[in-house]
């Protein structure tokens, strides 16, 4: 008999996912285990083996459209002689119509929010809201949406099973307000040019677009910016490098950089916290999971350093090495994903000299690490040459003062001038 091959509940509120790749085809003989469809996760895309041996018989979602949990998703034929049914919409294949949540993004723009999956789920899912559809809110939330003049169509839900909560549509009120609400604003349309690609826009780069609008027209950004002599940690760093080596520890600047932030959020709380805005209540957390953007092949992600202040440098370090190695390959988990409480953003040596981050939502702030150069100083009333780093922090005004923001930068600066400081600290 056919095998129907139907995505599972994963929990967590998740209802549908996107299919981003398919490595199979019709007709396609296929092995138990083979690698067969890539599915978006939180922030990563993960493989899907095949549940079972014979002929893929149908692909029954096309790649960008979405598969409801419990919708059949393949069909593998074994070799007996059952028919396999159609699917309720048009085949995958060359010129046949696309799923039809993928047909509707050519008309109506569908809002992605990144919905995270339960720690043993292996796929996680977009939750999509899409104009003109059901939207599932409390009354609460509709009355406050009405007198917001917020669409909860496109609001994007964070709810168990899709719902949009009170929360969310505060949140994307700002949004709303600075650009969907404005009088006559229309969608932008580009006219074909005489040479150019088109890329479908979805998947990992959509659900970043995203997360970053909302956290701009949601937090208040306020940027401070201070410059760091890092002379003593080039040396520190120079000095212990060989030792790291002998422990298959790659040591860069970060795992001191980790240590210092964790020290001045220690010091300066309101840069580790997060504002609930159902409850009114600003969460100091006491716990230290950092995050550290990283380019992978998919996008931009947030790699997690949990309780960063329990490690030393050097477990630090490994961390960082682990899970750089997982989002490049694709293979990061829910857990290396989700869960930080404050982000560091690096290029190393494209460091650039300055950036203004954008808050790692709902995250209360961000910090930029920029690239190390040697120039000439003034020390003591001589010009001497000493190596110089840039460090920017972005905090959410609402919750965080331009104050906070100081002195912790100043804190942090004033450990990497000192690095010795980082050994004496407690952790």
């Amino acid at each position: 008999m056919p095998f129907e091959f139907k995505l599972p509940d994963i929990g967590e509120g998740v209802v549908e996912g996107e299919v981003v790749k398919w490595m199979v085809a019709e007709g396609d003989a296929i092995a138990m285990d083979q690698p067969m469809v890539e599915v978006m996760t939180d922030k990563a895309t993960v493989e899907i083996p095949a549940p079972a041996k014979g002929k893929v018989a149908r692909l029954m979602v096309a790649e960008g459209g979405l598969c409801k949990v419990g919708q059949v998703l393949i069909v593998i034929d074994d070799g007996s002689a059952a028919k396999v049914a159609a699917p309720a919409h048009a085949p995958v294949g060359n010129g046949a119509p696309m799923h039809m949540a993928t047909a509707m993004a050519a008309n109506v723009p569908a809002t992605l929010s990144v919905t995270t999956a339960a720690p043993s789920a292996k796929v996680a899912a977009i939750v999509v809201a899409r104009p003109g559809g059901r939207v599932l809110a409390t009354p609460r939330t509709r009355k406050i949406a009405r007198e917001l003049g917020v669409d909860l169509a496109a609001v994007p839900p964070t709810g168990k099973g899709g719902r949009v909560t009170t929360a969310d549509v505060q949140g994307w009120r700002g949004a709303a307000a600075s650009v969907a609400a404005m009088p006559g604003r229309e969608l932008v349309s580009i006219a074909p040019g005489p040479s150019e690609e088109r890329v479908p826009f979805r998947g990992m780069r959509k659900a970043i677009a995203a997360n970053m609008t909302r956290s701009k027209f949601t937090a208040t950004h306020f940027t401070y910016v201070e410059e760091v002599d890092v002379t003593d940690l080039v040396g520190m760093r120079a000095g212990v490098k060989a030792m790291a080596a002998e422990r298959g520890v790659k040591l860069s600047y970060l795992p001191f950089i980790l240590k210092a932030v964790v020290a001045g959020l220690k010091k300066w709380p309101a840069i580790n916290c997060s504002l609930d805005e159902v409850k009114q209540e600003i969460v100091y957390k006491k716990y230290y999971h950092l995050g550290i953007a990283t380019q992978g092949p998919q996008g931009l992600s947030v790699g997690v350093v949990r309780d960063a202040d329990r490690r030393s440098i050097f477990e630090v370090a490994r961390e960082i090495e682990r899970i750089s190695a997982a989002i490049k390959d694709g293979k990061a988990s829910r857990e290396d994903l989700t869960g930080s409480t404050f982000t560091v953003s690096s290029l190393g040596q494209l460091g650039g000299l300055l950036a203004t981050p954008i808050i790692n939502f709902p995250e209360s702030a961000i910090m930029g690490v920029h690239k190390i150069v040697e120039r000439p100083v003034v020390r003591e009333g001589q010009i001497v040459a000493r190596h110089m780093m840039n460090l920017s922090i972005s905090t959410d005004h609402r919750i965080a003062d331009g104050y906070d923001a100081a002195m912790f930068l100043q804190e942090v600066k004033s450990l990497l001038e000192s690095p010795a400081m980082l050994f004496l600290e407690a952790s």
